[in-house]
């Protein structure tokens, strides 16, 4: 939940250009970095596809990052 009381919005696509934003979604998804690009590789970027073929809820709120 954000400071003014709202809840944050999920993002809306997995990018993995980055070396940040695959910590990030490693991070997010709680799963090395390799099994997301695996998964976006399989189901493309679109995060409630990853989160299913990693077999995360989405949005992953025990990620502790939303």
């Amino acid at each position: 939940m954000s400071m003014d009381g709202s809840t944050p919005e999920a993002p809306i696509t997995v990018s993995l250009k980055e070396p940040r934003d695959k910590a990030y979604w490693a991070r997010y998804f709680q799963t090395p970095s390799e099994e997301v690009e695996a998964a976006v590789a399989e189901v493309g970027h679109d995060p409630a596809k990853v989160a299913e073929r990693l077999g995360k809820p989405w949005p992953f709120e025990a990620s502790g990052i939303v």
